[in-house]
């Protein structure tokens, strides 16, 4: 097994559950870590043998663009879309964090983590 990381993909949303967070909108910072076998994508340095990083960041991008109250959905629907797209994938993190968000405190993010294998996302039916 390998890593696959996809470190602070920046972003604009809308996301949260005051009224103003769906008109304002917020800076967002998305990472990913994507578990896969590497083994043969080493072997023939063949980019349809791995897993797509510029895939993977639209479909961050595509998913980060619906709106949502909670940033433990969207992350859901990220890790959903990167087992759907990507058939290899074995394990997926995502941490999803809003950039100096609107609390009424000095606080740079707020951040969810969310990790899911491939056998308990199927289950779980996302």
């Amino acid at each position: 097994m390998g890593e696959i990381y996809l470190n602070n993909i920046r972003l604009y949303a809308y996301h949260g559950c005051l009224a103003q967070e769906a008109i304002i909108g917020s800076d967002y910072r998305v990472d990913l870590v994507l578990t896969t076998s590497l083994t043969l994508s080493c072997q023939t340095d063949n980019l349809n043998d791995t897993i797509d990083y510029v895939t993977a960041t639209e479909i961050v991008a595509t998913e980060m663009a619906i709106r949502s109250k909670l940033l433990e959905h969207v992350a859901q629907r990220i890790i959903s879309s990167l087992f759907t797209q990507f058939t290899t994938l074995n394990h997926a993190t995502v941490r999803v964090a809003k950039i100096n968000p609107p609390i009424g405190a000095d606080v740079e993010s707020v951040e969810i983590k969310l990790s899911l294998d491939r056998n308990t996302w199927a289950k779980q039916n996302f």
